[in-house]
C-alpha cells in the first residue's frame, strides 16, 4: 500500500535525519517539542517541502508541556490534503515523516495520512504498514483518537491501534518497561 504519487515512505527520529538525504526526500512533516532549535539534519537534502508542529509526546496533562491536540492532528491532516492535491500528476514522491525518536508521534502521523490517503482500506492495514517502515513503532494513542474522529472513522482506527499495541509487546516485551517509566500505562493498558 502507498498513496498514489507516493513512491516511498520514511518514518525516522532526528538523529538519523543526514542518512535520508541522498534519498530525494521531496515532503517532510517535522514534529518537534516546542522551542527545539532548528534542525541541522536537514543540509544534505534537496529542494522540499517541510511542514513543522510543535507539541511534546505525551498522552495526559503534565505541568509546563503540551498535549497534542485534535488542532495538531487537523494540522497533519491538512498536510496531507495539500500534499494529496499535489501528487495528482506523474511526478513520484518522497514522504517523509520524524519526531524525536520515530516511534510516537511519528508513528501516529504517518497512520493519520494513511488512514486519510486511504478511506477505504481496513484500519489494520495501516499499522501493518507503518511496522514494516518502523518496527518499533508506538503510535500517540491521543493522536489516533482525535485522527479517528477527525476521520470519521467511527473507533476502528483505535481498536486497531489496540490490536496494534498487543503485537508490539509481544514482539517487544521491553516496552512494557519503557511505557512505564514514560508514564504511558494507560497505552499498555489499552493492548490487546
Amino acid at each position: 500500500m502507498k498513496p498514489v504519487g507516493i513512491s516511498l515512505l520514511t518514518i525516522c527520529g532526528i538523529d538519523e535525519l543526514p542518512e535520508h538525504g541522498p534519498r530525494a526526500v521531496t515532503h517532510v512533516l517535522s514534529l518537534l517539542d516546542p522551542n527545539w532549535p532548528e534542525l541541522t539534519g536537514f543540509q544534505g537534502y534537496g529542494a522540499h517541502s517541510r511542514t513543522t508542529l510543535h507539541f511534546h509526546d505525551i498522552i495526559d496533562p503534565a505541568a509546563g508541556l503540551i498535549l497534542p491536540t485534535r488542532q495538531h492532528v487537523g494540522e497533519i491532516l491538512g498536510f496531507g490534503g495539500q500534499l494529496a492535491a499535489e501528487v495528482r500528476g506523474d511526478a513520484e514522491r518522497h514522504l517523509l515523516v520524524h519526531c524525536h525518536m520515530g516511534i510516537s508521534r511519528s508513528t501516529a502521523a504517518m497512520i493519520s495520512l494513511l488512514a486519510q490517503m486511504h478511506p477505504d482500506e481496513p484500519e489494520d492495514r495501516f499499522f501493518e504498514r507503518v511496522r514494516q517502515i518502523r518496527p518499533q513503532a508506538w503510535p500517540n494513542s491521543l493522536m489516533i483518537g482525535y485522527a479517528d474522529d477527525l476521520l470519521g472513522r467511527e473507533g476502528r482506527l483505535v481498536a486497531a491501534l489496540r490490536r496494534h499495541y498487543g503485537v508490539q509487546l509481544r514482539q517487544r516485551p521491553d516496552f512494557t518497561v519503557w511505557m512505564r517509566r514514560l508514564a504511558r500505562d494507560r497505552e499498555l493498558d489499552m493492548a490487546e
